[in-house]
């Protein structure tokens, strides 16, 4: 059984963790498309363009537009023109979002196998914000790399509950995870 303790330190870690990242990545709220490829993933594509659609849909799981086959990726970033319209600071912070997710996940899932808190969050906050991540989480067309790794930290929360327990139902979240990564 987790000590009421164990659990508030765990609570605040995760809660200082995922500010620590927003707090990081926030400023990219106001930076515009990169001209690499964020206009030709959003702004110049017509399915994107057109939100969450079922047209938008059945291209996501066929296309392998720009040489890439990730459909979850398009359909998020379809999500994200349907609620915030074809603007990048939206975007920006939504890839923020998933990166400081990710961050908290994987603190999660390292306290989980360590049994150490401040250690875990200590190897989280290395990840979260490592300079290594600014290209992916302020360029919008990298969400596959930011999506993937939310996913992946994911994989390895649920694994650990495998591992301990077993289990099928366990095992099948571990192969969901993992193949919602593969999507991305």
């Amino acid at each position: 059984m987790i000590s009421h303790e164990n659990r508030t330190s765990t609570i605040v870690a995760a809660l200082l963790l995922v500010s620590a990242v927003v707090l990081v990545y926030a400023k990219t709220a106001g930076f515009a498309f990169v001209q690499l490829d964020d206009y030709e993933y959003i702004v110049y594509n017509d399915a994107v363009k057109a939100g969450l659609t079922a047209g938008g849909v059945r291209w996501a799981v066929t296309s392998s537009y720009m040489a890439n086959w990730h459909p979850l990726t398009w359909l998020s970033h379809m999500a994200d023109v349907s609620l915030f319209g074809v603007a990048p600071g939206p975007q920006h912070l939504m890839n923020a979002l998933l990166h400081a997710l990710s961050t908290a996940v994987l603190f999660l899932a390292l306290k989980r196998m360590t049994g150490a808190v401040w250690r875990s969050a200590f190897v989280a906050a290395l990840f979260g914000i490592h300079p290594l991540h600014v290209e992916s989480v302020a360029w919008i067309a990298e969400r596959k790399d930011v999506l993937s790794g939310f996913f992946f930290m994911l994989v390895l929360l649920f694994y650990e509950r495998y591992a301990r327990r077993g289990g099928t139902a366990r095992y099948l979240l571990v192969m969901l995870f993992l193949s919602l990564g593969l999507l991305s």
